[in-house]
């Protein structure tokens, strides 16, 4: 049967709930209330499931080591579709975790038309740099690309062809090209990179979309003697068309991008921001709006308002109608523009670190 997910190709999910149980998704709610001082996309249900988390649980409370492999597809502008799960990264990053953070240039190649010098360049100006300013570590922090991996990692893509089948392939992907076939070995040989590091528990945060490699690549895994390796995955963070799109490099009225000025901003969210609101302002106040509809609420929930109470509050102002769509994006786009202006001036202050790792 063809895999109800296409991770090339990302459709709207409606119902995460189903998407769980069919595909076999433990929750991760239980495990997100032990995790102390979590950012919002944790404690707030951004992340939904997992696989073998557990694992990774009995480590940060024993403090032991484990390792967390994140990859970037150098596509296009950054944007804040791309925050949630560097702000993962991060925050298992100060419970100890080394981080190997993989350029999937080559997959770029493949399944993207980049060439290796269009992805390099997207990869260390749009991605590492801001990756940093948002508070990524230099320390235990290890970057490397997909093209430019020493000869045990490049061997292990291939040793690991032989460890599946077809009729294997057919059913977790359906019918894929050669090249897509390659980048999904090369992806499990980059999750499995800690272990051939010494690092036996590692952890892989992804969208719901990746669940077909997860998958893929624990099965290869048990075949080839590594440890299973261990993955959260979160929804999707809306597109401003609706919280059931997503945000699309080729689409920039989808999405709000870290280069985008104020006048950008504004322009995008009043223009585009699906509203969970009534069709005038007196059935507004009447009614109520839905927050649960409303992309600049939605954003505000996992990226910008760190406040719970605050947040709690925009919610019950706006579902009673005492908070306006109109008012209610304002806040956003303030939060929004705040938060670039300090987020610029943290990117020049890392620049120089970029530097550093790239010539290591």
């Amino acid at each position: 049967m063809k895999a109800s997910i296409d991770p090339w190709n990302v459709k709207e999910v409606k119902d995460y709930n189903k998407l769980m149980k069919d595909l076999g998704v433990d929750s991760f709610h239980e495990h997100a209330k032990k995790l102390k001082d979590a950012p919002p996309p944790i404690r707030r249900g951004l992340v939904l499931g997992h696989k073998d988390f557990s694992k990774i649980l009995h480590a940060i409370q024993n403090k032991q080591k484990f390792a967390i492999l994140t990859g970037l597809m150098p596509s296009g502008n950054f944007h804040f579709g791309h925050m949630s799960l560097i702000q993962q990264v991060i925050y298992y990053q100060k419970l100890g975790a080394k981080i190997y953070l993989c350029v999937a240039d080559l997959e770029a190649m493949l399944t993207r038309n980049f060439n290796k010098e269009q992805a390099r360049e997207i990869a260390i100006n749009e991605y590492l740099l801001n990756y940093l300013a948002l508070g990524l570590s230099t320390k235990n922090l290890h970057f490397y690309f997909q093209t430019e991996g020493n000869s045990e990692y490049n061997n292990l893509s291939k040793l690991a062809s032989a460890k599946t089948t077809y009729n294997e392939v057919r059913n977790i992907y359906g019918e894929i090209s050669p090249a897509k076939l390659i980048s999904a070995l090369t992806q499990a040989a980059d999750i499995l990179l800690p272990q051939l590091e010494g690092i036996p528990l590692t952890l892989t945060p992804v969208g719901f979309d990746q669940l077909p490699h997860a998958n893929f690549t624990r099965d290869i895994a048990g075949r080839m003697n590594f440890s299973l390796p261990t993955f959260t995955f979160h929804k999707l963070i809306p597109g401003l068309q609706g919280v059931t799109t997503k945000m699309s490099s080729s689409k920039p009225e989808s999405y709000i991008a870290f280069d985008d000025d104020e006048k950008t901003i504004a322009k995008k969210i009043y223009k585009y921001a699906f509203s969970g609101g009534q069709g005038t302002i007196e059935e507004h106040r009447k009614k109520g709006g839905n927050p649960d509809n409303d992309v600049s609420f939605q954003w505000l929930k996992y990226l910008f308002e760190e406040d719970d109470k605050k947040l709690e509050q925009l919610h019950h102002d706006y579902k009673t109608g005492k908070l306006l769509t109109s008012e209610l994006k304002l806040i956003l786009i303030e939060k929004i523009v705040n938060f670039l202006k300090q987020h610029n001036q943290r990117k020049e202050k890392a620049r120089k670190d970029v530097d550093k790792i790239i010539k290591n």
